[in-house]
């Protein structure tokens, strides 16, 4: 008869329970990835709205939360109104690029061993862009029905965090256990703003070097490019990385009569994302999130395996989530253990932070503890 050990029977429970919950993630991620957006957003709009407090020390709380949700839907709106704004330029430019991209066909064709190189108009009859049309169209359709639904789900999150305070208040009446939720509640919150600022910083650092690179070589729509990388860093890795291709083979199209230009180009945004990719962010993440990086491309191709594009965009956020909440238990303690970057997945709460300075405002202050007395000491005769 064999004895399994209690531990060994707690971790195999815990891991199927994490196939489990993976396949409910996958298998409501059409209800959970608009909800999951909207949280992401509101957070964003709450760490906006304090971080405009903490500059401006004369703006009242009811004031700074509407002002952040009106400069967020400009700021959304701007960005927007760029992409578009130059999307009609350049597929104007593509029309003029035609001769161009035939003779770069030609002589890849030629170098390949093709005598007959086909046209653009040939490439383009051939793969019928008209049966992708309708998938397209499809596409487009949920993209709206899903935005819709995030803005709806994010009013109504705005609208009920004022009822936050006293759900928490009736969910832990006693003051250790709701100290101990807010500070589980603020280390998410801290984790997804430093997220957040970290895509920011690096995802301008990977892009104004690229701007000035394509600015020096002359290539058309710089700003462009550049702003399309720096929207794609928001997605860990992946995004960067493909930025940092199209550029180059749209300087093959503009420069047909050298491959210099574009090769330049190639290994000067190759190096700008290695160096930050590879000791710019992970530091970081390190230092700030307490994320392995391997952990960081891992939960990227599991969160975008379970819910596509929107998951990828949100794994990091939602990893640091699960990361802190396994941390509180102990038979899921070891996966958040791996999880971590230097195996301290609780950590300290660090001075500053927002679990830090956040006061609990039903806590009773603490007694002051009586003083110690110190024993008599015995008289050496």
């Amino acid at each position: 008869m064999t004895v399994t050990s209690p531990s060994a029977t707690r971790n195999a429970v815990v891991f199927l329970a994490v196939i489990a919950g993976g396949a409910a993630l996958f298998w409501m991620r059409d209800i959970l990835t608009p909800l999951a957006l909207a949280a992401f957003l509101a957070v964003m709009i709450d760490s906006f709205a304090r971080v405009m407090m903490a500059r401006i020390p004369k703006l009242p709380q009811r004031v700074a939360l509407p002002t952040a949700v009106v400069l967020s839907i400009v700021l959304f709106g701007l960005s927007v109104w760029v992409v578009a704004e130059n999307s009609a330029g350049f597929v104007n430019q593509l029309k003029d690029y035609a001769p161009r991209l035939n003779d770069v066909i030609a002589r890849i064709a030629h170098a390949v061993g093709i005598h007959v190189a086909p046209t653009l108009g040939e490439l383009i009859t051939q793969l019928n862009p008209s049966r992708y049309v309708g998938a397209a169209a499809q596409s487009l359709q949920n993209f709206a029905a899903s935005a819709v639904l995030v803005l709806i789900y994010l009013g109504f999150i705005i609208a009920s965090r004022r009822g936050f305070t006293r759900k928490i208040v009736a969910l832990f009446p006693q003051r250790a256990e709701r100290d101990g939720a807010m500070v589980l509640f603020h280390r998410i919150r801290d984790g997804v703003e430093q997220y957040l600022w970290i895509q920011t910083v690096t995802g301008l650092m990977i892009a104004v070097g690229a701007w000035m690179v394509m600015a020096l070589l002359g290539l058309d729509n710089a700003f462009f490019w550049a702003f399309l990388i720096f929207l794609a860093s928001y997605i860990p890795i992946l995004g960067g990385a493909i930025g940092c291709f199209l550029p180059p083979l749209f300087a093959i199209v503009q420069f047909p009569d050298s491959f210099m230009p574009a090769l330049v180009l190639f290994v000067s945004l190759q190096a700008i994302y290695f160096v930050v990719g590879n000791i710019v962010l992970p530091r970081m993440q390190g230092d700030s999130l307490n994320m392995d990086p391997t952990v960081v491309l891992l939960s990227l191709a599991v969160w975008g395996a379970l819910w596509g594009v929107p998951g990828m965009f949100l794994s990091t956020p939602l990893t640091v989530a699960c990361m802190v909440i396994l941390a509180q238990f102990d038979g899921s303690r070891w996966i958040a253990i791996l999880l971590s970057e230097d195996g301290d997945p609780q950590g300290a709460v660090p001075e500053g932070s927002a679990a830090a300075a956040d006061q609990d405002p039903v806590a009773e202050p603490a007694a002051p503890k009586p003083a110690r007395k110190s024993a008599p000491r015995r008289k050496v005769e």
